[in-house]
């Protein structure tokens, strides 16, 4: 029998885990613009709730642990979380970012419903404390160079501080330098304790510093990735995508393009009906 996880309040409007639909957290990697990101946000809530999908938009105001000095990195804080608290407002949508650094935990609180810990940064003790110490969700991303097992530690860290509001997100596992690979059995090791788990299919198919100063990745595969995840239980998927991906300013090889992401959706929800017959 399928495990059944924790429901989370994320916003008045949308719960996620429990007995809940097949959520999706999807969004572009990065804000390009005030005027893109309400664009792809407005998109994405009429694809999610056309098929009622429960939807939290992502967006990264600051990708801090890109490969190259010369990459782009995004708005920064203040502006980034400007752009965000407009899409709360003008959309009506729950909005999720990473955070790198513990003095910026405070003021991104103040706008975003889920908090985000970067994998690169799942072990980052003071982070994850302060993260949890707003009583807001956690999207705790499980690091490429742990076990599933050791994300247990990280899950404890977080309810240390009284905070039972987790979301354990798959990402992938280091296979040599330049590649990836998912390992199906994360997602039941992780939600055995009773969180709800996503599968992030897009940096799943990415290929870390495959193009020299910036990751490649295989965006045909995302799909592929996606349903694999929901096969075996996941609760929500985390997709970033963008209406052009040649032209993303950040992992434009691993993003899928927006004209695919009602398909994959509408075929991972037939998968999760599925699954929970099982």
């Amino acid at each position: 029998m399928p495990i059944v996880s924790k429901e989370i309040k994320v916003s008045a409007e949308v719960r996620i885990g429990g007995r809940r639909p097949l959520f999706a957290i999807v969004g572009p990697c990065v804000i390009e613009s005030r005027e893109h990101t309400l664009r792809l946000a407005a998109e994405i809530k009429a694809i999610c709730s056309g098929l009622g999908v429960p939807l939290i938009f992502k967006a990264s105001f600051d990708k801090a642990n890109r490969l190259s000095l010369k990459s782009f990195r995004g708005p920064g804080l203040e502006a980034g979380l400007e752009t965000l608290a407009a899409v709360k407002k003008e959309l009506g949508l729950p909005v999720l970012s990473d955070v790198h650094e513990t003095g910026q935990v405070e003021t991104a609180a103040k706008v975003l419903d889920v908090i985000q810990i970067p994998a690169f940064l799942c072990r980052q003790t003071d982070l994850l404390l302060a993260a949890a110490g707003t009583g807001k969700p956690v999207n705790l991303k499980k690091g490429q160079f742990l076990s599933p097992y050791d994300m247990e530690k990280a899950v404890e860290k977080i309810t240390s501080r009284g905070n039972e509001n987790i979301i354990l997100t798959e990402r992938g596992t280091f296979f040599g330098y330049n590649n990836l690979v998912f390992d199906v059995r994360s997602v039941p090791i992780m939600k055995a304790w009773g969180y709800p788990v996503a599968v992030d299919a897009s940096h799943l198919v990415q290929k870390p510093g495959g193009r020299g100063a910036a990751s490649g990745g295989e965006a045909e595969f995302i799909s592929v990735m996606a349903k694999a995840g929901v096969s075996v239980g996941a609760d929500g998927l985390f997709l970033e995508v963008h209406e052009n991906p040649e032209q993303a300013p950040s992992d434009k090889y691993n993003v899928l393009n927006i004209n695919k992401l009602q398909g994959l959706l509408a075929a991972a929800l037939r998968l999760r009906a599925a699954a929970a017959e099982d």
